[in-house]
C-alpha cells in the first residue's frame, strides 16, 4: 500500500485547517475496534489547536510568500535611495576634485545601485502563480538574478582593477582632498547601510540574490575605504598610494565574488542547510504512526522551501490511517522548517 498525500496542494482535502477541517477521522477512531490508547493524546491536541488556531492553507503560505516579496522590495528600495543619494554628493565632488578614484567608488555605487533591477524584478516575477510550463511558480527567477549579481560584482572588481593600473602608468595629482576623502566616507556609510538592509532581509526571507546583493554593497564600501586611504596617501605625497590600494581592493572584491558566487550556485544546484535535513527528520520521527524516515528532500524555490518525504507506516494500517498519518507528519513539517511552502509526503508499509 501506497498513500501519496500533498497537504499543501490538494485544495480538495481542505487543508487550510484549524484544525478543524472536514476530516471526521482526524478526531475519531479509524474503525469501531478497541479503542486507541493514543485517543486521549489526539483530543488534547484537537483542543490545544482550537484554543490557538492556525492554518497552512495554501492560500495563507501565498500571502506568506507575497510578504516575503514585499519586504525584499522594501529592502531594494531603501538602499536604493541610500546609494542614489550618495552616488549624487561623490558626483559632485568628482566634478570639483577631478579625483580618478573617487569616480570609480561612484560608478560602483551606481552599479550596486542598479543591482536592484535584476532583483527587484525577480521579486515580482516570483509573485505569479504557477501554470502548467512552470508547475513550481517563478520563485526561481530569484536564482537566475543572483547570476547576475554576481557577474556585477565581477565587473567592478576587473574595473576597480583596470583603473588602479591606469594610475599607476600615468600618475595625477588630486584636488579638494579633504572632500575627497569625505566622499570616500559617506560612500562607505552609504554602502554598508544597503548592505545591511540588503543583506539581514534576504537571510530573513531565504532569498540568496538579495543576500549576493548585499555582500556586493560590503564590496563597494570596501573600494570607498579605498577612496579615504588613497586620500591620505596623496596628502603625503605618495602618488603610488591610490593605485595599490585599489589593486588591494580589487582582490577583497574578488574574495567576495567568489563567496556570492558559492551561495547562489549553491541554491541552483538545490543545496540546503543539512541541519534542515536533520530537523525535518527529528519532526517526523516524533509523529505518531511513523516507523521510519526513508528519505527526506527540501529545495528552494525563490525564498520558499518545498519537501518531499517518504515514511514507512504499519503495514497493517488502513489507507484512511495512512493518511492521518500523512497529514499529521506534513503539519510537523510545517511547525518544524522555516520558510516551508509545501510538502509531499508518500507512505508505505514498513
Amino acid at each position: 500500500m501506497v498513500v501519496g498525500m500533498s497537504a499543501a496542494a490538494q485544495p480538495g482535502h481542505g487543508h487550510g485547517h484549524g484544525h478543524g477541517h472536514g476530516h471526521p477521522s482526524d478526531t475519531g477512531p479509524a474503525r469501531e475496534a478497541d479503542p486507541d490508547p493514543r485517543e486521549p493524546r489526539r483530543a488534547w491536541h484537537a483542543v490545544r489547536h482550537l484554543l490557538v488556531p492556525h492554518s497552512h492553507d495554501t492560500a495563507d503560505r501565498v500571502d506568506d510568500a507575497m510578504q516575503a516579496s514585499r519586504d525584499g522590495m522594501r529592502a531594494l528600495w531603501v538602499s536604493l535611495a541610500v546609494l542614489g543619494a550618495t552616488a549624487a554628493a561623490q558626483a559632485v565632488v568628482v566634478l570639483l576634485s577631478g579625483s580618478v578614484a573617487l569616480l570609480s567608488d561612484t560608478l560602483h555605487n551606481v552599479a550596486d545601485a542598479l543591482t536592484a533591477v535584476p532583483v527587484g524584478v525577480a521579486f515580482l516575477l516570483g509573485r505569479r502563480p504557477a501554470t502548467r510550463r512552470f508547475t513550481y511558480g517563478f520563485g526561481r527567477a530569484e536564482d537566475v538574478a543572483g547570476i547576475v549579481v554576481v557577474l556585477v560584482i565581477l565587473g567592478s572588481a576587473v574595473l576597480a582593477g583596470w583603473e588602479s593600473l591606469r594610475r599607476l602608468a600615468e600618475p595625477a595629482d588630486v584636488r579638494f582632498l579633504g572632500a575627497v576623502a569625505a566622499a570616500g566616507l559617506a560612500g562607505a556609510i552609504g554602502n554598508e547601510i544597503a548592505a545591511q538592509v540588503r543583506i539581514r532581509t534576504g537571510r530573513r526571507i531565504g532569498s540568496a540574490a538579495l543576500v549576493a546583493d548585499g555582500l556586493h554593497a560590503r564590496a563597494d564600501a570596501l573600494t570607498s575605504l579605498a577612496v579615504l586611504l588613497s586620500a591620505g596617501g596623496a596628502a603625503l605625497g605618495w602618488h603610488w598610494a591610490d593605485p595599490v590600494v585599489g589593486l588591494a581592493i580589487a582582490a577583497a572584491i574578488l574574495a567576495v565574488t567568489w563567496g556570492a558566487a558559492r551561495q547562489v550556485l549553491a541554491r541552483l544546484m538545490d543545496a540546503v542547510d543539512p541541519e534542515l535535513v536533520a530537523t525535518a527528520t527529528e519532526a517526523l520521527l516524533r509523529v505518531d504512526g511513523v516507523h521510519r524516515v526513508d528519505r527526506v528532500r527540501l529545495r528552494w524555490v525563490g525564498h520558499a522551501l518545498h519537501a518531499e518525504v517518504e515514511l514507512a507506516v504499519d503495514a497493517h494500517a488502513t489507507v484512511e490511517q495512512a493518511h492521518r498519518t500523512a497529514h499529521a507528519a506534513e503539519h510537523a513539517l510545517t511547525h518544524a522548517v522555516a520558510r516551508l511552502a509545501a510538502a509531499t509526503v508518500h507512505t508505505h508499509p514498513a
